[in-house]
């Protein structure tokens, strides 16, 4: 099986999103940041903690079947007020609006490169 590149499994990540109408989509390329843990987050919104679950979800489901690369974990499913899925060199995040305005993921790394995802 051949390797995968991190921008192709963002890609498939956001299109996952995509697949369950995710709103404000946005990849932060964290590549020239040393102390990053990842060189890739992708966050986005859902309006339900239902919403936020399907979407997980199908990212998992959709990163599968795309890519064959698995979650190296989920946390937050329980709630699914923020679920966190870490594929190693990328973390999710799918937010819903308050935790996401609150926690402000985007702020805290503005020095990557911040890109919104313009919807279909």
């Amino acid at each position: 099986m051949k390797e995968i590149t991190t921008k192709k499994l963002v890609d498939t990540i956001v299109e996952g999103i995509q697949n369950k109408k995710g709103e404000h989509i946005v990849t932060i390329d964290l590549r020239k940041i040393s102390e990053a843990p990842v060189e890739y987050m992708v966050i986005a919104e859902g309006n339900s903690n239902t919403q936020v679950n399907a979407i997980a979800d199908e990212v998992d489901y959709f990163v599968r079947c795309e890519t064959h690369v698995h979650p190296l974990a989920i946390a937050g499913q329980d709630n699914a007020e923020w679920i966190a899925m870490d594929y190693g060199t990328v973390f999710v995040h799918i937010m819903q609006r308050e935790a996401r305005e609150f926690y402000d993921i985007e702020h805290l790394w503005a020095d990557g490169k911040v890109k919104e995802i313009k919807g279909e």
